[in-house]
């Protein structure tokens, strides 16, 4: 008798491990931001951020390229990189968090739940510590991330030149959205 249940509870361990180790990812988290100032408006976005959440433990990390933001107009992405993100010394964005309300989404049932996130972001080489909300949508296998939120260019130390501050907003707003796909980790 023993043989049967020492077997039952074997396969639900075995059945429910690689749920609590289900990551979700993407290579094209949309990343946008928004620069609203008194002369001029800049936005750009980047179509090819990073982004990982493990289910278990509600890590989210998230990786982009700061010479991936794309501009309307060649000049003002020279400016970008050239003089204010130093992408050359600084060549990505980087977040690394934590869900912290992850026991309270089911990524297995459909649904809208808020995100609540905490974690730590670096630009031009500052980090700062930053607590965001967000929201995932649970449709099927996949979840779609999404937040907004500001920043103040003076928190990561990037300059704006006395000559241009009526073009460029001291805080920016960022938009992240990102349709991430169950990890397949045999590959």
């Amino acid at each position: 008798m023993r043989t049967p249940l020492f077997l039952t509870v074997f396969t639900l361990v075995l059945w429910s491990c690689p749920l609590l180790g289900q990551k979700y990812y993407t290579k094209t988290g949309r990343i946008t931001f928004l620069s609203q100032a008194p002369l001029e408006k800049i936005e750009s976005s980047n179509n090819n951020s990073l982004i990982v959440l493990d289910a278990a433990t509600g890590k989210l990390e998230c990786s982009v390229l700061i010479k991936g933001f794309q501009f309307t107009k060649a000049l003002m992405q020279d400016h970008f990189n050239e003089n204010y993100m130093e992408s050359h010394k600084f060549p990505k964005g980087l977040f690394k968090g934590t869900v912290t309300n992850m026991k309270d989404i089911n990524l297995r049932k459909d649904g809208v739940y808020t995100a609540n996130i905490k974690g730590d972001m670096t630009l031009h080489g500052i980090t700062k510590p930053m607590t965001v909300s967000g929201k995932l949508t649970v449709k099927g296998e996949n979840v779609v991330g999404t937040t907004s939120f500001d920043i103040l260019v003076t928190d990561f130390d990037i300059k704006i030149p006395k000559v241009v501050e009526e073009n460029v907003a001291e805080k920016v707003k960022v938009t992240v959205s990102a349709d991430m796909y169950l990890m397949d980790e045999t590959n």
